[in-house]
């Protein structure tokens, strides 16, 4: 069974990589549900970004976290002053990658453009502050998360850089 595995290409490796994203989407899918969040679906997909990253998972965790809080207020502040016309939305995307090269964080400018297109781009009932706060608990916890499950749960050093999870 051992030869028949390792032809297919499933190592130790990818079986502790994908219960490891298991674990942390469950776990931060029902927490989120249990906050009642009302896309808590972006906390289980957060989790998925930082778990199967090709970059370091607390590196992208720190984009993403940087990334959404910027896009959130920026896509908030927007919402609030001005109709999302093409001409707002192009704008607010071009100032969340003025603002993140000022802020140092070039790297989290595509975490802050997604974040922005969803508040100011899907129709919402609710405030665009009560939006973008929600957005920004639902991505933080799927992040938490996933860092939580990182340190607990590491993938051994010499078999995960010998067979990488891509």
């Amino acid at each position: 069974m051992r030869h028949v595995t390792s032809r297919l290409g499933i190592t130790r490796a990818v079986v502790v990589n994908s219960a490891r994203t298991v674990v942390a989407t469950v776990v931060s899918m029902l927490l989120a549900r249990l906050l009642k969040l009302p896309e808590f679906y972006w906390s289980p997909i957060s989790a998925i970004v930082v778990l199967l990253s090709t970059v370091e998972p607390l590196t992208v965790a720190w984009q993403r976290f940087a990334g959404t809080a910027l896009g959130a207020a920026l896509g908030a502040l927007i919402a609030i002053y001005f109709q999302p016309t093409w001409i707002v939305y192009g704008a607010g995307i071009f100032v969340c990658g003025i603002l993140c090269a000022l802020l140092r964080i070039e790297s989290a400018y595509r975490f802050a453009a997604i974040t922005l297109s969803i508040v100011l781009l899907i129709a919402h009932t609710r405030s665009p502050w009560i939006v973008a706060m929600h957005r920004f608990v639902e991505v933080s916890l799927g992040i938490a998360v996933a860092l939580a499950v990182t340190v607990v749960w590491r993938v051994p050093q010499a078999e995960s850089k010998a067979n990488p999870v891509k």
